[in-house]
């Protein structure tokens, strides 16, 4: 597919995904999740409101490369300080302006999340396909230590310290301990690698386990310390890879989903309550079913198990009687028994997992939104209704 180059020239490799959102492509941007994704926004216009200081959701650009309809030729707002041409130019990030954005939107709901390239310097389709096959892909790629921080650090709230929770960076947002600061926590941020002894050293009311990109599978070293946490008897929330990475915890699988979910209006339901919640999402792999085995990666033409092909009836669907039976039925883990909370509306998958006889829970969606919608800001209070209790 060829299109008009902006952002940095060269030349860049990644997994194929999409977007949904309307709004905050510059917290897509920044959002760790992202790293090693050539990411496609279904908006036709991209960079209208330019880029500020207040929105980004980490230090740097993690995206790989960058597919647009339309960007905006002018940045219209008061609170921008640079063009996004500008700004994806300065971090080195390409970027590609083509009039297909649906087309390869389709193309990627039937087939796929794929490789790709961005190029503004090799002109021969076939020579970058073979440099595209030779790329690694995204199935057992270890990438939550490649975005966390080096060195632990602590984001204090502007009142008194309520609770201490130690957050466990799997490709942290900002917006996260923002949040948690907000309620009272005084957040200490530590690498993706601390063992769940270094965590428990630091005397925590509670931990958090942040989302982040990558194979879930291939982040042994965070289930590991996920274990230790539990077995310590600490309150837990995790979200998006967090909640991936206690599913493996308490013995479920894990699947890479045909295309992911990625946009600000997945519809969720928690099952306890019936309420359904629109929220902000960026996966690509999530938990089994319990009871289900799950291979790798779907083929062309295959749907992993709660994932329908397009045109197919979904199994998740808004009313009760179309919950999948395996999501209504406790299970037992070696913390107790666990229930799945939450569940996607549109296709069925895992959204969140709650063991029934210890503070821990976790969701695979982002409560903390950046961009929004704010639907799910409560999961914050009840995780510190959580510190709370255990106090």
């Amino acid at each position: 597919m060829h299109g008009t180059g902006f952002g940095a020239d060269g030349e860049t490799f990644g997994e194929m995904v999409f977007n949904t959102g309307m709004t905050g492509y510059q917290e897509t941007l920044t959002d760790p999740s992202y790293c090693r994704q050539i990411v496609a926004m279904t908006a036709p216009h991209i960079g209208n409101t330019g880029v500020n200081d207040e929105d980004p959701e980490s230090g740097q650009v993690w995206v790989s490369g960058y597919v647009v309809r339309e960007p905006a030729r002018i940045a219209s707002s008061w609170r921008a300080r640079r063009e996004l041409d500008d700004y994806l130019r300065t971090e080195n990030v390409p970027g590609i302006a083509v009039r297909g954005t649906r087309l390869l939107t389709r193309r990627v709901r039937e087939q796929g999340a794929m490789r790709a390239a961005i190029s503004t310097v090799e002109s021969d389709p076939g020579a970058l396909l073979e440099r595209v096959l030779d790329s690694p892909e995204m199935t057992g790629a270890d990438l939550a230590r490649v975005v966390s921080t080096p060195e632990p650090y602590t984001v204090r709230p502007a009142g008194q310290v309520r609770y201490r929770v130690v957050a466990v960076d799997l490709g942290i947002k900002t917006s996260t301990p923002r949040n948690l600061a907000a309620r009272g926590c005084e957040v200490l941020v530590v690498p993706a690698t601390s063992s769940g002894q270094e965590i428990v050293a630091a005397s925590p009311d509670g931990v958090f386990f942040s989302n982040g990109p990558g194979d879930p599978a291939a982040a042994s070293y965070a289930v590991d310390a996920m274990r230790g946490v539990l077995e310590a008897g600490l309150p837990v929330f995790g979200i998006c890879l967090g909640s991936q990475i206690l599913a493996l915890a308490l013995g479920l699988s894990t699947y890479k989903l045909r295309y992911g979910h990625r946009g600000v209006n997945q519809p969720v339901m928690d099952l306890s309550t019936g309420r359904v919640y629109i929220t902000s999402h960026n996966h690509g792999f999530a938990a089994a079913l319990p009871g289900e085995a799950l291979p790798g990666e779907a083929l062309p033409g295959e749907a992993l198990p709660g994932e329908a092909l397009p045109g197919e009836a979904l199994p998740g669907a808004a009313v009760w009687s179309h919950v999948p039976t395996q999501a209504r039925r406790p299970f037992e883990t070696p913390y107790g028994p666990a229930v799945v909370s939450h569940v996607n509306l549109n296709d069925g998958v895992v959204e969140g997992l709650r063991l029934l006889e210890r503070p821990v829970f976790s969701v695979q969606y982002h409560p903390e939104a950046a961009p929004g919608p704010h639907d799910a800001a409560d999961h914050f209070d009840q995780f510190c209704a959580l510190l709370e209790r255990a106090r």
